[in-house]
């Protein structure tokens, strides 16, 4: 199987094998440390939809989801040996997307400085499913949350959109219970702030729910 990296097409979904839905997480962990192939298989079509899932509603690309989720699935791999509590597979594959995205959204940020382009310019919002303004509604809150720092945007993301608590972003973000607070009491309060100042985003959005 090619090694696939940020710059490479290659694909893990092709794992082909016979689905085990029936095997519990724990076991699918402990034939995933033994190198089996249809846990390779397993674990990506069991895991796979929630990390891309998350990971396109905090970029804002489906693209950029999809090659994130095969830079999570092909460290989980190589790491799947160092965990120690089989039956946590859910929970694992869970932080190492969430080290993994934050770590692109702070390069994302870095680009967008960079980049002669400004960062709503570089969302990729999909095909044309959306209406013109809700697409453009959809745009200007991700250019909003671009503005955000890493750690502040995922927190928000994963608390109104991902719905984890406190306790849960905490634990996947290997941050204290109260810098969590910080972050989301931070994250917020600029929100409401930029939408207030915007008509055509207040118009639509409720600022205090940004609280």
């Amino acid at each position: 199987m090619p090694t696939p990296t940020r710059l490479s097409r290659a694909r893990l979904a092709p794992v082909v094998g016979t689905r085990r839905a029936d095997v519990t997480d724990g076991d699918l962990a402990r034939s995933l440390a033994a190198g089996e192939a249809w846990a390779l298989a397993e674990t990506w079509h069991r895991f796979a939809p929630m990390v891309i899932m998350m990971a396109e509603r905090a970029l804002g690309s489906k693209a950029e989801a999809d090659d994130l989720a095969q830079e999570v699935f092909y460290s989980l791999f190589r790491k799947v040996r160092d965990l120690r509590e089989p039956d946590s597979l859910r929970s694992f594959v869970y932080s190492f997307a969430v080290r993994t995205l934050r770590s692109e959204l702070r390069s994302k940020r870095l680009r967008g400085w960079l980049s002669f382009h400004r960062p709503e310019e570089l969302l990729d919002l999909g095909s044309g499913t959306l209406d013109v303004e809700s697409r453009d509604l959809l745009q200007r809150c991700h250019a909003l949350l671009n503005r955000l720092n890493s750690r502040d945007r995922l927190v928000f993301t994963l608390r109104r959109i991902e719905c984890l608590t406190i306790e849960e972003i905490a634990e996947s973000m290997d941050l204290s219970i109260s810098t969590v607070k910080r972050s989301m009491a931070h994250a917020s309060q600029r929100l409401s702030q930029w939408i207030a100042a915007d008509p055509g985003l207040s118009v639509h959005l409720n600022a205090s729910w940004w609280q």
